[in-house]
């Protein structure tokens, strides 16, 4: 069934072990070639989203679909190969090896030499530092630079959709300033971003898109600029001296 989305999750529940539900009911549309950001206190389900959609964790009830194919419950591996991409929070850099090798081992699935070495082509291209030290090792670089890597990596495999955790977490904010350009640069590049964050106004400076979510619901979406020109929702969630004081994360759950 076609669709006007990359990426959908509709009506999603779920949690971890016998703990309460995180994501309840729970529906985020990513359209094609677009920045889809989420935003919202801390244990509101932002980073359970991702886990759901990258097939890290089996929702209890919703679909899940890519390009209307329903691929529900289908786990990480299969989840890849149907074009979504995962960039965990924190650095994932193996800082013993080279940015070239690092980059490669997004590839590990493709069979044909040619291939990998045009997408390499098209990483290098997208993101300077990876072509100006693909040789040197990777824990030599800033940790702005290495999340660039872990942004080429994960291009590697041509994604539709590249799920982001926080990118911006740990940097000071020259390097979260280049981040979030090289999250434009992907978008612009044809690579629709799911992306979750706490830096909630500078994510949706940089998003077409973006969702509030609050106790495991979206409580408000729409285009990132109306949402930032809202001056209720700035009260409430985006770094106003008013600040929410909500129920803290249910245990098991995530922290964002």
């Amino acid at each position: 069934m076609a669709s006007d989305y990359l990426l959908e999750l509709v009506d999603i529940e779920a949690g971890y072990g016998r703990a309460a539900l995180v994501l309840r009911g729970l529906t985020v549309r990513v359209p094609p070639a677009s920045v889809v950001c989420l935003v919202g206190p801390n244990g509101a389900g932002k980073s359970t989203v991702l886990k759901v959609a990258s097939g890290m964790l089996a929702p209890r009830a919703g679909r899940i679909r890519i390009g209307g194919e329903d691929i529900t419950g289908r786990g990480p591996q299969d989840m890849l190969r149907h074009g979504l991409s995962h960039v965990l929070q924190g650095h994932s850099v193996f800082k013993e090896m080279t940015v070239g090798e690092n980059v490669l081992l997004g590839a590990y699935t493709l069979r044909e030499k040619a291939r990998i070495a045009e997408r390499a082509d098209f990483v290098k291209t997208l993101f300077p530092v990876v072509a100006d030290r693909w040789g040197s090792l990777a824990g030599a670089l800033s940790g702005g630079q290495q999340k660039q890597v872990e942004f080429a990596r994960s291009l590697m495999v041509s994604p539709r959709v590249v799920l982001l955790d926080e990118p911006s977490m740990g940097l000071d904010p020259k390097a979260t300033a280049t981040v979030f350009e090289q999250v434009v640069r992907m978008r612009d590049a044809g690579t629709a971003v799911l992306l979750v964050e706490q830096n909630a106004r500078r994510a949706l400076e940089t998003a077409d898109l973006g969702c509030v979510l609050d106790l495991g619901r979206v409580h408000i979406s729409g285009p990132a600029t109306e949402l930032l020109a809202d001056p209720q929702l700035g009260e409430l969630y985006l770094g106003s001296r008013k600040t929410d004081r909500r129920q803290p994360s249910t245990p098991g759950a995530d922290k964002s």
